[in-house]
């Protein structure tokens, strides 16, 4: 397959430092690339995104990191796609349970993504060896800490491979300015009850240096 559009210009947002850092690694000095740690959480990342956008024409906006997966979706080591970008939280509780912002009118909490992008980069990760799923990623401001919290989400969410805190925000800011946005996201622990001894953030954040590599070529 090959791209029908050209990105001579990429902004690339992370979270933090190390995330940043091992992207840069992957894209090896590629000067069409620019890589910032927008911050943690949807608010953080948002602001990030913009400023980088006003200050800068870029063709294509990318939130990448690390990332949880849920149980059975998206295993720990592995690279998600993001085939929409979901924020979870963002809508009200009622009686008869969550009711996103979609349903009560007042917006979306989804932003679409090039498909034609993800399939390309799916199938380019999965030939260089890296396991790479597509689905949906959700964004949160509070990321799932139990058991009973992740059933809910799944069985809400039933088509999300995984959860995170920017891609939203991110993903909100490119649409602003007309900018087509994807994610991609490496999974360091599995959703549900936190318990750091089982966190795989170096094996993550390899995976995400490899995946670096590969959307670089990809978009070359």
């Amino acid at each position: 397959m090959i791209l029908s559009q050209q990105y001579r210009s990429i902004l690339v947002v992370t979270s933090v430092d190390a995330e940043r850092d091992a992207v840069i690694r992957g894209i090896q000095g590629d000067e069409r690339f620019t890589v910032i740690a927008g911050g943690v959480g949807p608010a953080a990342a948002a602001a990030s995104t913009a400023r980088a956008l006003a200050c800068a024409d870029y063709d294509l906006v990318i939130c990448a990191g690390i990332c949880g997966g849920f149980v059975g979706q998206a295993e720990i080591g592995s690279l998600v796609v993001a085939t929409e970008i979901v924020c979870a939280d963002l809508g009200a509780e009622t009686p008869e349970g969550f009711c996103s912002v979609d349903e009560l009118g007042f917006g979306s909490a989804r932003v679409s993504v090039d498909q034609e992008l993800v399939e390309q980069l799916t199938h380019s990760m999965k030939e260089a060896g890296v396991v790479a799923k597509k689905g949906i990623v959700l964004t949160l401001s509070t990321v799932t800490g139990t058991a009973e919290t992740a059933a809910a989400l799944a069985l809400r969410m039933p088509d999300a491979l995984a959860e995170a805190m920017e891609g939203y925000g991110v993903a909100t800011a490119a649409q602003a300015a007309r900018r087509p946005v994807l994610e991609i996201r490496t999974v360091s622990n599995a959703i549900g009850p936190r318990d750091k001894s089982a966190w795989r953030i170096k094996d993550a954040l390899e995976s995400l240096e490899k995946g670096s590599s590969v959307l670089r070529e990809v978009l070359s």
